[in-house]
């Protein structure tokens, strides 16, 4: 009985969310570049879901754009915005994931289709892994996407926007690209540690990992910012160097 009702709630809650974007609104989450804006409805009670945009944020987003259809890589407009202390999403640090994201579930500032005044909805499902109890995302067919024209959310102009897609499926379809999906290497995660995820660097900002056994079998494993050469990592970074600890 407990797992229909959830079963049951889930279902209209999902029904919930979907009229809410069928109305231009959020389907849950704050996207950056925007801001929440409370609404009274005409009973009374609070109504969610309505956004409007964030002019600072908005600034840097079409920044982003700008410098990637000039040229600029993620990971370099990623340092550059961190080395004049413009946060992130959730106020972190920007990293080049954050800026690319990921083509199919078209998430990243580079692919978020609401900087164009159009809300895709329903993209992708979540289910549980039995072996370890979390949510894994699964994509959904393109016939289940709700899509929503809100044209006054609309940061990037359209020339612009179709000048970074064409560069991000011409490095997509690059030999480079293609021969290292080939390979898998998502497969291949390292390991968690005690600080993973909690330390980060304070020249670029970008998370500590844990290096050394890329190096030689026999070398001592040391934290080293994500983008320190291997060289450099066997030197041992020490925890002077982590300007930036997240409470867990």
């Amino acid at each position: 009985m407990n797992a229909l009702f959830l079963k049951d709630l889930a279902a209209k809650t999902h029904r919930g969310i979907e009229g809410r974007v069928r109305e231009g609104r959020s389907g849950g989450g704050l996207c950056y570049g925007y801001d929440v804006v409370p609404e009274i409805g005409a009973d009374g009670k609070p109504v969610a879901g309505a956004r409007r945009i964030n002019e600072a944020e908005a600034a840097v987003v079409q920044r982003i754009f700008a410098d990637f259809a000039a040229g600029w890589s993620p990971r370099a407009i990623a340092q550059r915005l961190n080395a004049e202390h413009l946060h992130g999403p959730r106020g972190r640090p920007w990293g080049d994931t954050t800026i690319r994201g990921h083509a199919t579930r078209g998430t990243g500032i580079l692919h978020n289709e609401l900087y164009i005044g159009r809300l895709v909805w329903n993209r992708q499902r979540y289910v549980k892994d039995p072996g370890t109890g979390r949510r894994l995302a699964r994509p959904n067919l393109t016939s289940e996407w709700l899509v929503t024209d809100v044209p006054e959310l609309r940061i990037v102009d359209q020339d612009l926007w179709e000048q970074v897609q064409a560069r991000l499926t011409r490095i997509r379809q690059s030999p480079m690209v293609a021969n290292s999906r080939a390979t898998e290497f998502w497969t291949r995660r390292r390991a968690r540690h005690l600080l993973t995820g909690l330390a980060f660097c304070g020249c670029c900002g970008v998370p500590y990992l844990w290096s050394a056994r890329t190096i030689s079998p026999a070398a001592t494993p040391a934290r080293a910012c994500a983008r320190t050469s291997a060289a450099s990592a066997a030197r041992s970074l020490n925890p002077s160097s982590w300007t930036v600890l997240k409470a867990a």
